[in-house]
């Protein structure tokens, strides 16, 4: 069994900054991708950034200069530091891995985060 587990959200004024977590735990073989996504009301779940397992990194020009996506392998964490938050970037965040499990056989898939709250407002 894999989960993954969010942290950090919360409310912040425009131009602040919040860090997110998101640990994975469980029967882990192997993480490969690592990413952060968001939704609001009414639209489609879009992706804010993405890591993979060779640290290679791409963003949503929305959030290029202003969000930075890191990872730590040892602990199959991954961070979104946002930087200069805007109304715009309230949302629910989602943090995704694909994982490798072993048992009871080899199996790659997608995991979700269970979401975090982010509000910026004044």
């Amino acid at each position: 069994q894999v989960q993954l587990v969010e942290s950090g959200g919360g409310l912040v004024q425009p131009g602040g900054s919040l860090r997110l977590s998101c640990a994975a735990s469980g029967s882990i073989f192997r993480t490969n991708t690592m990413g952060w996504y968001r939704q609001t009301p009414g639209n489609e779940r879009e992706l804010v950034a993405g890591v993979t397992s060779g640290d290679n990194k791409n963003y949503a020009d929305s959030v290029k200069g202003r969000f930075t996506i890191s990872r730590d392998a040892a602990k199959n964490t991954v961070y979104l530091q946002m930087n200069s938050l805007k109304p715009e970037d309230t949302a629910v965040y989602y943090c995704k891995a694909t994982i490798e499990t072993l048992r009871p056989s080899w199996r790659i898939r997608d995991y979700w985060g269970q979401g975090t709250q982010v509000t910026v407002s004044s």
